[in-house]
């Protein structure tokens, strides 16, 4: 836990949820999509004289852990289809490849994993706290 977390007690919930209309990081239109506003903002950062933000790593840790210019590129996105007046993004998934690789040469890396923002709250169709396992029964893997 960190030090500077409000939370104590730490626990885990489920949700329901249905990606709808998304920005699937995983997806070659959008990722195409992604880089066109990149360029936008990029062009319109230079126009301002302004710098770019830049993603960091944290710490002594390699991996660009905290993604400024990811977020903003992302942000810059969802700025571009509500001026166009074009379909919001209700939802929009990453993957993220971090952590050392499990193996020599290999992709697999120790901290992959997926991330979900979700934009439209409808998307939630429901939440639960996890049922506790019930140890008189296998658990399936």
């Amino acid at each position: 836990m960190r030090n500077t977390s409000s939370i104590r007690e730490p626990f885990v919930i489920g949700a329901v949820i249905d990606l709808g209309y998304c920005l699937d990081l995983t997806d070659m239109g959008c990722l195409s999509e992604i880089r066109q506003s990149y360029e936008a903002m990029r062009d319109a950062f230079i126009a301002a004289g302004k710098i770019l933000p830049i993603n960091k790593s944290l710490g002594e840790n390699a991996d660009l852990l905290l993604r400024h210019l990811d977020c903003a590129v992302i942000e810059y996105e969802h700025i571009i289809n509500e001026k166009a007046k074009v379909k919001s993004f209700d939802s929009v998934r990453g993957v993220f490849v971090e952590g050392a690789e499990l193996f020599p040469g290999g992709g697999i890396r120790e901290k992959n994993h997926i991330q979900i923002c979700v934009r439209n709250p409808n998307c939630i169709k429901g939440y639960f706290l996890p049922r506790v396992k019930d140890d008189r029964f296998s658990n399936p893997e």
